[in-house]
Protein backbone atom coordinates (compact mmCIF):
# COMPACT_ATOMS: atom_id res chain seq x y z
CA UNK A 1 0.00 0.00 0.00
CA UNK A 2 2.97 2.03 0.72
CA UNK A 3 4.25 1.67 -2.47
CA UNK A 4 1.00 3.14 -4.66
CA UNK A 5 0.46 5.78 -2.32
CA UNK A 6 4.40 7.38 -2.73
CA UNK A 7 3.17 6.76 -6.50
CA UNK A 8 0.29 9.14 -6.41
CA UNK A 9 2.51 11.39 -4.79
CA UNK A 10 5.74 11.25 -6.37
CA UNK A 11 3.68 11.20 -9.47
CA UNK A 12 1.91 14.15 -9.02
CA UNK A 13 4.72 16.33 -7.79
CA UNK A 14 6.79 15.05 -10.82
CA UNK A 15 3.41 15.37 -12.90
CA UNK A 16 2.89 19.54 -12.14
CA UNK A 17 6.65 20.47 -12.16
CA UNK A 18 7.33 18.70 -15.56
CA UNK A 19 4.30 19.97 -17.04
CA UNK A 20 5.70 23.93 -15.93
CA UNK A 21 9.23 22.90 -18.03
CA UNK A 22 7.49 21.58 -20.89
CA UNK A 23 5.68 25.17 -21.10
CA UNK A 24 8.85 27.42 -20.39
CA UNK A 25 10.89 25.36 -22.57
CA UNK A 26 8.31 25.20 -25.43
CA UNK A 27 7.18 28.74 -25.15
CA UNK A 28 11.02 29.90 -25.61
CA UNK A 29 11.56 27.68 -28.46
CA UNK A 30 8.32 28.76 -30.51
CA UNK A 31 9.38 32.55 -29.44
CA UNK A 32 12.92 31.83 -30.86
CA UNK A 33 11.03 30.69 -34.26
CA UNK A 34 9.30 33.82 -34.45
CA UNK A 35 5.42 32.52 -33.41
CA UNK A 36 3.82 35.73 -32.40
CA UNK A 37 2.84 35.52 -28.49
CA UNK A 38 -0.74 35.22 -28.55
CA UNK A 39 0.20 31.92 -30.32
CA UNK A 40 2.26 30.82 -28.15
CA UNK A 41 -0.43 31.71 -25.40
CA UNK A 42 -3.33 30.03 -26.86
CA UNK A 43 -1.68 26.98 -28.55
CA UNK A 44 1.65 26.14 -26.69
CA UNK A 45 0.85 27.18 -23.12
CA UNK A 46 -2.77 26.10 -23.48
CA UNK A 47 -1.91 23.09 -24.23
CA UNK A 48 0.88 22.73 -21.90
CA UNK A 49 -1.73 23.50 -19.10
CA UNK A 50 -3.61 21.05 -19.91
CA UNK A 51 -1.30 18.21 -20.94
CA UNK A 52 -1.33 16.59 -17.40
CA UNK A 53 -4.94 16.00 -18.17
CA UNK A 54 -4.59 15.20 -21.66
CA UNK A 55 -1.47 12.58 -21.15
CA UNK A 56 -3.17 10.62 -17.97
CA UNK A 57 -6.30 10.64 -19.62
CA UNK A 58 -4.67 9.19 -22.92
CA UNK A 59 -2.88 6.27 -20.21
CA UNK A 60 -5.78 5.74 -18.76
CA UNK A 61 -7.99 4.75 -21.65
CA UNK A 62 -4.52 2.54 -23.24
CA UNK A 63 -4.63 0.77 -20.25
CA UNK A 64 -8.19 0.14 -20.01
CA UNK A 65 -9.70 2.19 -17.27
CA UNK A 66 -12.48 4.57 -18.90
CA UNK A 67 -13.52 5.61 -15.60
CA UNK A 68 -10.05 7.30 -14.70
CA UNK A 69 -9.96 8.49 -18.22
CA UNK A 70 -13.26 10.63 -17.98
CA UNK A 71 -13.38 10.84 -14.45
CA UNK A 72 -10.41 13.02 -14.70
CA UNK A 73 -11.05 15.46 -17.27
CA UNK A 74 -14.45 16.06 -16.08
CA UNK A 75 -13.76 15.86 -12.55
CA UNK A 76 -10.78 18.80 -13.62
CA UNK A 77 -13.72 21.09 -15.16
CA UNK A 78 -15.32 20.77 -11.77
CA UNK A 79 -12.10 21.39 -9.63
CA UNK A 80 -11.37 24.44 -12.17
CA UNK A 81 -14.88 25.81 -11.60
CA UNK A 82 -15.46 25.09 -7.87
CA UNK A 83 -12.14 24.85 -6.26
CA UNK A 84 -9.36 27.38 -8.19
CA UNK A 85 -12.04 30.01 -9.26
CA UNK A 86 -12.89 29.58 -5.68
CA UNK A 87 -9.75 30.13 -4.43
CA UNK A 88 -9.01 32.89 -6.31
CA UNK A 89 -11.76 34.73 -5.80
CA UNK A 90 -11.17 34.74 -1.86
CA UNK A 91 -7.73 35.92 -2.38
CA UNK A 92 -8.85 38.52 -5.43
CA UNK A 93 -12.38 38.99 -6.55
CA UNK A 94 -12.54 38.68 -10.38
CA UNK A 95 -13.55 40.90 -12.72
CA UNK A 96 -15.92 39.66 -15.28
CA UNK A 97 -15.91 41.48 -18.65
CA UNK A 98 -19.06 41.41 -20.65
CA UNK A 99 -16.80 39.76 -23.64
CA UNK A 100 -16.45 36.53 -21.03
CA UNK A 101 -20.70 36.78 -20.96
CA UNK A 102 -21.01 37.16 -24.29
CA UNK A 103 -18.45 34.95 -26.27
CA UNK A 104 -16.62 32.06 -23.77
CA UNK A 105 -19.21 31.22 -21.62
CA UNK A 106 -21.80 30.53 -24.09
CA UNK A 107 -19.52 28.42 -26.09
CA UNK A 108 -18.37 26.36 -22.73
CA UNK A 109 -21.85 26.19 -21.82
CA UNK A 110 -22.73 24.72 -25.73
CA UNK A 111 -19.48 22.31 -25.56
CA UNK A 112 -20.91 20.72 -21.63
CA UNK A 113 -24.06 20.44 -23.42
CA UNK A 114 -22.86 18.37 -26.44
CA UNK A 115 -21.02 16.26 -24.35
CA UNK A 116 -23.80 15.20 -22.22
CA UNK A 117 -25.60 14.57 -25.43
CA UNK A 118 -23.11 12.31 -26.41
CA UNK A 119 -22.84 10.15 -23.51
CA UNK A 120 -26.95 9.35 -23.27
CA UNK A 121 -26.49 6.53 -24.91
CA UNK A 122 -24.33 5.59 -22.35
CA UNK A 123 -21.08 5.19 -24.70
CA UNK A 124 -18.30 7.04 -25.71
CA UNK A 125 -18.01 6.41 -29.30
CA UNK A 126 -15.18 6.51 -32.05
CA UNK A 127 -17.66 9.23 -34.20
CA UNK A 128 -18.12 11.01 -31.08
CA UNK A 129 -14.63 11.42 -29.96
CA UNK A 130 -13.81 12.47 -33.80
CA UNK A 131 -16.70 15.17 -33.68
CA UNK A 132 -14.83 16.60 -29.88
CA UNK A 133 -11.86 16.76 -31.60
CA UNK A 134 -13.13 18.62 -35.24
CA UNK A 135 -15.03 21.49 -32.79
CA UNK A 136 -11.99 21.86 -30.88
CA UNK A 137 -10.26 22.15 -33.80
CA UNK A 138 -12.51 25.37 -35.02
CA UNK A 139 -12.82 26.90 -31.81
CA UNK A 140 -9.13 26.97 -31.77
CA UNK A 141 -9.02 28.37 -35.64
CA UNK A 142 -11.34 31.07 -34.79
CA UNK A 143 -10.18 32.29 -31.18
CA UNK A 144 -6.86 32.38 -32.91
CA UNK A 145 -7.94 34.56 -35.71
CA UNK A 146 -9.75 36.76 -33.79
CA UNK A 147 -6.87 37.29 -30.90
CA UNK A 148 -4.60 38.04 -34.51
CA UNK A 149 -7.06 40.93 -35.91
CA UNK A 150 -7.78 42.33 -32.62
CA UNK A 151 -5.57 45.92 -31.85
CA UNK A 152 -4.32 44.57 -28.29
CA UNK A 153 -4.37 41.55 -26.40
CA UNK A 154 -4.13 41.25 -22.48
CA UNK A 155 -2.92 37.46 -22.90
CA UNK A 156 -0.18 38.62 -26.05
CA UNK A 157 1.35 41.20 -23.59
CA UNK A 158 1.31 38.98 -20.38
CA UNK A 159 3.24 35.84 -22.64
CA UNK A 160 5.48 39.06 -23.91
CA UNK A 161 6.32 39.86 -20.61
CA UNK A 162 7.33 36.45 -19.35
CA UNK A 163 9.63 35.29 -22.33
CA UNK A 164 11.23 38.50 -21.25
CA UNK A 165 11.53 37.11 -18.34
CA UNK A 166 12.67 33.48 -18.95
CA UNK A 167 14.77 34.40 -21.92
CA UNK A 168 17.34 31.26 -22.41
CA UNK A 169 19.14 29.98 -25.14
CA UNK A 170 17.33 28.03 -28.15
CA UNK A 171 19.65 24.41 -26.73
CA UNK A 172 18.78 24.98 -23.19
CA UNK A 173 14.61 25.53 -24.28
CA UNK A 174 14.94 22.53 -26.55
CA UNK A 175 16.66 20.47 -23.83
CA UNK A 176 13.50 21.37 -21.21
CA UNK A 177 11.14 20.93 -23.66
CA UNK A 178 12.20 17.28 -24.67
CA UNK A 179 12.69 16.18 -20.89
CA UNK A 180 9.64 17.84 -19.59
CA UNK A 181 7.87 15.98 -22.48
CA UNK A 182 9.18 12.75 -21.34
CA UNK A 183 8.70 13.53 -17.64
CA UNK A 184 5.16 14.12 -17.90
CA UNK A 185 4.75 10.50 -19.75
CA UNK A 186 6.52 8.91 -17.05
CA UNK A 187 4.95 10.76 -14.13
CA UNK A 188 1.30 10.06 -15.69
CA UNK A 189 2.19 6.54 -15.92
CA UNK A 190 3.86 5.87 -12.48
CA UNK A 191 0.24 8.41 -11.49
CA UNK A 192 -2.38 6.41 -13.14
CA UNK A 193 -0.84 2.80 -11.58
CA UNK A 194 -0.64 4.52 -8.46
CA UNK A 195 -4.33 5.58 -8.26
CA UNK A 196 -5.46 1.93 -10.21
CA UNK A 197 -4.09 -0.04 -7.54
CA UNK A 198 -5.43 2.25 -4.69
CA UNK A 199 -8.63 1.99 -6.15
CA UNK A 200 -8.61 -1.68 -5.96
CA UNK A 201 -7.36 -1.84 -2.75
CA UNK A 202 -9.83 -0.33 -1.21
CA UNK A 203 -12.57 -0.77 -3.31
CA UNK A 204 -12.97 2.19 -5.12
CA UNK A 205 -13.74 2.81 -8.79
CA UNK A 206 -11.34 4.23 -10.90
CA UNK A 207 -14.02 6.85 -11.30
CA UNK A 208 -13.96 8.13 -8.18
CA UNK A 209 -10.25 8.10 -7.77
CA UNK A 210 -10.41 10.10 -11.19
CA UNK A 211 -12.89 12.75 -10.18
CA UNK A 212 -10.88 13.70 -6.52
CA UNK A 213 -7.49 12.45 -6.21
CA UNK A 214 -6.64 13.06 -9.83
CA UNK A 215 -8.66 15.58 -11.20
CA UNK A 216 -6.96 18.09 -8.20
CA UNK A 217 -3.63 16.74 -8.87
CA UNK A 218 -3.77 17.54 -12.65
CA UNK A 219 -5.56 20.52 -12.48
CA UNK A 220 -2.60 22.27 -10.02
CA UNK A 221 -0.77 23.92 -12.89
CA UNK A 222 -4.25 26.11 -13.39
CA UNK A 223 -4.53 27.04 -9.73
CA UNK A 224 -0.99 28.13 -10.13
CA UNK A 225 -1.41 30.54 -12.52
CA UNK A 226 -4.69 31.85 -12.29
CA UNK A 227 -4.01 33.31 -8.46
CA UNK A 228 -0.77 34.50 -9.72
CA UNK A 229 -2.90 36.59 -12.50
CA UNK A 230 -5.68 37.48 -10.31
CA UNK A 231 -2.85 38.95 -7.72
CA UNK A 232 -1.30 41.07 -10.42
CA UNK A 233 -4.99 42.40 -11.82
CA UNK A 234 -4.69 40.13 -14.48
CA UNK A 235 -8.62 38.84 -14.42
CA UNK A 236 -9.13 38.55 -17.90
CA UNK A 237 -5.84 35.81 -17.90
CA UNK A 238 -7.31 34.40 -14.53
CA UNK A 239 -10.71 33.87 -15.98
CA UNK A 240 -9.60 32.58 -19.51
CA UNK A 241 -7.23 30.06 -17.80
CA UNK A 242 -10.33 28.33 -16.27
CA UNK A 243 -12.65 28.38 -19.21
CA UNK A 244 -9.86 27.71 -21.52
CA UNK A 245 -8.61 24.44 -19.54
CA UNK A 246 -12.45 23.54 -19.18
CA UNK A 247 -12.72 23.51 -23.25
CA UNK A 248 -9.75 21.48 -23.96
CA UNK A 249 -10.83 19.23 -21.16
CA UNK A 250 -14.31 18.10 -22.35
CA UNK A 251 -13.47 18.43 -26.29
CA UNK A 252 -9.31 17.40 -26.82
CA UNK A 253 -8.60 15.46 -23.57
CA UNK A 254 -11.95 13.50 -23.62
CA UNK A 255 -11.54 13.41 -27.71
CA UNK A 256 -8.38 12.19 -27.39
CA UNK A 257 -8.73 9.03 -25.13
CA UNK A 258 -12.34 8.76 -27.15
CA UNK A 259 -9.70 7.96 -30.22
CA UNK A 260 -7.94 5.51 -28.70
CA UNK A 261 -10.19 3.69 -27.07
CA UNK A 262 -14.19 4.12 -27.34
CA UNK A 263 -15.61 3.29 -24.17
CA UNK A 264 -18.67 2.62 -21.92
CA UNK A 265 -19.51 4.92 -19.62
CA UNK A 266 -20.60 4.06 -16.38
CA UNK A 267 -24.85 5.93 -15.77
CA UNK A 268 -23.12 7.83 -12.73
CA UNK A 269 -21.16 10.14 -14.94
CA UNK A 270 -24.32 11.48 -16.46
CA UNK A 271 -26.47 11.45 -13.53
CA UNK A 272 -24.26 13.26 -11.20
CA UNK A 273 -20.96 14.67 -12.62
CA UNK A 274 -22.03 16.44 -15.82
CA UNK A 275 -24.81 17.29 -13.61
CA UNK A 276 -22.28 18.97 -11.25
CA UNK A 277 -20.26 20.52 -13.81
CA UNK A 278 -23.14 21.87 -15.79
CA UNK A 279 -24.57 23.12 -12.94
CA UNK A 280 -21.38 25.00 -12.09
CA UNK A 281 -20.76 26.58 -15.34
CA UNK A 282 -24.08 27.95 -15.66
CA UNK A 283 -23.40 29.37 -11.89
CA UNK A 284 -20.86 31.80 -13.99
CA UNK A 285 -23.71 33.32 -15.57
CA UNK A 286 -25.24 34.62 -12.33
CA UNK A 287 -21.85 35.09 -10.33
CA UNK A 288 -20.68 36.95 -13.45
CA UNK A 289 -23.80 39.73 -13.86
CA UNK A 290 -23.13 42.79 -12.74
CA UNK A 291 -26.88 43.14 -11.37
CA UNK A 292 -25.20 46.67 -9.68
CA UNK A 293 -22.46 47.28 -12.06
CA UNK A 294 -19.50 45.57 -13.58
CA UNK A 295 -19.44 41.68 -13.43
CA UNK A 296 -17.36 40.50 -10.39
CA UNK A 297 -16.95 37.43 -8.61
CA UNK A 298 -16.71 38.74 -4.62
CA UNK A 299 -15.11 36.50 -1.84
CA UNK A 300 -18.64 35.61 -1.35
CA UNK A 301 -19.34 33.84 -4.23
CA UNK A 302 -15.53 32.49 -4.17
CA UNK A 303 -16.75 30.94 -0.59
CA UNK A 304 -20.03 29.46 -1.72
CA UNK A 305 -17.70 27.66 -5.19
CA UNK A 306 -15.20 26.50 -2.26
CA UNK A 307 -18.28 24.87 -0.33
CA UNK A 308 -20.10 23.62 -3.47
CA UNK A 309 -16.58 21.70 -4.26
CA UNK A 310 -16.20 20.22 -0.51
CA UNK A 311 -19.67 19.22 -0.45
CA UNK A 312 -19.60 17.26 -3.84
CA UNK A 313 -16.65 15.46 -2.54
CA UNK A 314 -18.25 14.48 0.35
CA UNK A 315 -21.12 13.24 -1.34
CA UNK A 316 -18.67 11.07 -3.46
CA UNK A 317 -16.70 9.49 -0.46
CA UNK A 318 -20.09 9.27 1.32
CA UNK A 319 -21.52 7.23 -1.47
CA UNK A 320 -18.89 5.29 -2.28
CA UNK A 321 -18.52 3.64 1.40
CA UNK A 322 -22.16 3.75 1.86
Amino acid sequence: MFLPLLAIVLGLALLVWSAGKFVEGAAVTAGHFGMPPLLIGMVVVGFGTSAPEMVVSALAATQGNPGLALGNAYGSNITNIALILGITALISPIAVHSAVMRKELPILTGVTALAAWQLLDGELTLVDALVLLGVFAMLMAWSIYQGMTAKSDALAAEISGELEIRAMPLRTAVIWLVVGLLLLILSSRVLVWGAVDIAQAFGVSDLIIGLTIVAVGTSLPELASSVAAARKGEHDIALGNILGSNLFNTLAVVGIAGVISPMQVAPEILSRDILVMAALTLSLFVLGYGFRGPGRINRIEGGLLLAAFVGYTAYLVATNFA
